[in-house]
């Protein structure tokens, strides 16, 4: 499922500017008194994400997160209390979705490509060996070192499931400090909203038919909130007529499945992107369960048999 956002200009001036950050495309969308100052806010909040890229990215060398894989099974490194916290928020949605989300789940991603090169799945060896580098509970945190430390040597930790909503965050946390009016960040599906249209309706986020891409399913109004969605239509793989998707379980090492598509609703866009890629791998049941015992957070799952499923919070025009 995708979303997708509209806005419109009335007595305020809409600026709007793409761009492609943290691997996938970035639509800034501001309202503003006038289009020069929006332009400047824009590449404020651009700034603000690619400091982000930087800090929390597992492929730059020099950055915290490839230092602390760098010391796996070896010593904790100590980090930026920026870091550090996201670390710690990471692990307590690990804990609350027993272990469904997890950082620490990149070993797995050199077994499984959904590129369409490969022809068959990777022995269950290697997979067990994975999954042993693979768990929340092997990242140590040190409060009063400000330290992390994984725990077993090969494991290893990335953001791919909440670093955008983190990034998404802080853009926008960033602008409401410049005193910008209203806005709206949809970081590759990772989107987050705040104040109204230059007409003063609410921001509308499109629920689409992943199915149907010409179609909706209904339209949502999002005040001062965040979405994202997980989705794997897009991302996969067949082997012997079956489709792998490209969301993994990091418990068992093998992609999820049964869903198609999910979108949660939150007050920030990085719990929105962490519940998203957790309720994929957590499965229907399980993922409404969890959301309609959390205030302030809804959720919108689709089916491999395209069936909407909805918590309770969600009422659809």
């Amino acid at each position: 499922m995708t979303c997708i956002a509209y806005g419109q200009e009335e007595n305020y001036v809409t600026v709007k500017k793409s761009f492609n950050l943290m691997g996938g495309p970035l639509d800034i969308t501001v309202v503003s008194i006038n289009e020069e100052l929006g332009y400047i806010n824009i590449q404020e909040a651009v700034s603000e994400i690619q400091r982000i890229e930087k800090l929390i990215s597992s492929w730059h060398p020099e950055s915290e997160t490839s230092k602390i894989n760098a010391n796996a099974g070896i010593r904790p490194v100590e980090v930026s209390w920026e870091l550090f916290k996201l670390i710690e928020r990471s692990v307590q949605i690990s804990e609350i979705t027993d272990g469904a989300f997890d950082i620490s789940h990149t070993p797995l991603n050199s077994l499984w490509r959904f590129d369409g090169s490969m022809t068959s799945l990777p022995s269950k060896q290697d997979i067990n060996e994975a999954v042993n580098k693979v768990g929340f509970k092997n990242i140590i945190l040190n409060n009063k070192d400000r330290t992390v430390y994984l725990a077993k040597k090969g494991m290893r930790i990335s953001f791919g499931g909440i670093g955008k909503g983190y990034a998404a965050d802080k853009a926008k946390s960033l602008l409401i400090s410049k005193e910008v009016k209203a806005g709206i960040i949809n970081l590759g599906g990772d989107i987050t909203t705040w104040g109204t249209k230059a007409s003063g309706e609410k921001w509308m986020i499109g629920i689409v038919d992943p199915k149907k891409h010409d179609g909706l399913f209904s339209w949502l109004p999002i005040l001062e909130s965040s979405v994202a969605t997980s989705g794997g239509d897009s991302d996969f793989m067949m082997v012997n007529d079956k489709k792998y998707t490209h969301v993994m379980d990091p418990r068992t090492g093998y992609p999820s499945s049964g869903i198609l598509s999910v979108s949660v609703f939150a007050k920030s866009a990085e719990l929105s992107d962490a519940l998203a890629t957790a309720i994929f791998v957590m499965g229907i049941d399980s993922g409404l369960s969890l959301i309609n015992q959390l205030g302030d957070t809804e959720v919108i799952i689709i089916s491999d048999a395209d069936i909407m499923f909805k918590s309770n919070g969600i009422i659809l025009n």
